[in-house]
């Protein structure tokens, strides 16, 4: 890529091909483009030894890099990260190198995070991402407290708020389920009063519908193993819904880890974002936390874009 103070781009070096290809002096035409005659013959010699192909970037990476950690070195590094969980400060000293040469090795073999292991076996995790929308959603449910009228412990305090936890007299619990996208990350969410499997699959019906809407056909979707998901009555909704029902492997919750997140950034932007004083309250901002969400948030998962930006034509999206 050149950069942005760049004198020629590929669109330039090309133009000045085709001017010296006129049978005019390089350094007439480099001066016409404000480049000095070294840079021109440069290009023009590139031209004529690779043809359009020279005319591209090439990477600035040496050729070798005599001065770079041993592999067998690197591996110890990398299976000191993965056994023992350690970081650069300890590792360095065990192996006699500085912390800053560890942290450049796990960066180089994707270990530099701790979240990109699988924690009981070290196994990096794969990451993947679906290539059009609809071809996998992720559908899961998120256990919710409500909250009493008047408010709970944030408003009135950690003792106010035990109520909550009495299953007979409390205020018992909203059960957020949740279907994602896993290419646009666009995110359909209802708050029901339980998880059966009936509930479940009527949110399935109603989820792929609001799919539709968008110009979403929902292809697969993917569960965890939980109770309400390995009925019939699930893998019956899906067969007439022509969905193929995914699960995931036991005790990997990764692997639907983007509904999780989706939770996460649910809880943290919305459900606790501010002292609420009623269940009701809260429940009443969830649409426009998820219109903007869907809408106007940057999503770091997607290099910043908006998830409605992901899908051509979508109603709202330049709302």
């Amino acid at each position: 890529m050149s950069h942005r103070n760049a004198r020629l781009t590929f669109h330039g070096r090309r133009l000045l091909v085709e001017r010296v290809r006129t049978g005019r002096p390089v350094a007439h035409v480099a001066a016409e483009m404000g480049i000095s005659r070294v840079t021109a013959h440069k290009w023009v010699r590139r031209w004529r030894a690779e043809g359009e192909k020279g005319l591209h970037d090439r990477s600035s990476r040496p050729r070798t890099t005599p001065h770079r950690t041993a592999g067998a070195i690197e591996a110890r590094v990398c299976r000191l990260r993965q056994d023992r969980k350690l970081g650069p400060a300890r590792i360095g000293p065990i192996l006699g190198l500085p912390a800053s040469t560890v942290h450049r090795v796990l960066v180089r073999h994707g270990l530099n995070r701790l979240s990109f292991l699988d924690r009981p076996t070290g196994q990096v995790i794969r990451r993947y991402e679906r290539d059009r929308p609809g071809e996998l959603v992720h559908v899961d449910v998120k256990k919710l407290g409500r909250i009493p009228d008047g408010g709970g412990h944030k408003v009135l305090g950690r003792a106010a708020g035990r109520a909550n936890q009495d299953r007979r007299n409390g205020t018992g619990y909203a059960y957020l389920h949740t279907a994602l996208d896993d290419h646009t990350r666009l995110a359909y969410t209802e708050d029901l009063p339980d998880e059966k499997a009936a509930t479940c699959a009527a949110f399935l019906r109603r989820a792929t519908a609001w799919f539709a809407q968008q110009g979403v056909t929902v292809e697969r979707v993917l569960t965890d193993n939980a109770w309400a998901y390995t009925k019939n009555t699930w893998r019956q909704t899906c067969h007439e819904l022509g969905i193929s029902p995914r699960w995931t492997r036991p005790w990997r919750p990764q692997t639907n880890g983007k509904v999780e997140r989706f939770h996460r950034t649910l809880l943290e932007e919305w459900a606790y974002q501010r002292p609420y004083t009623s269940d009701r309250e809260r429940q009443a901002t969830f649409p426009d936390w998820l219109d903007w969400y869907n809408y106007h948030r940057p999503h770091t998962g997607i290099d910043g874009q908006t998830p409605a930006s992901r899908v051509t034509n979508l109603s709202g999206q330049h709302n």
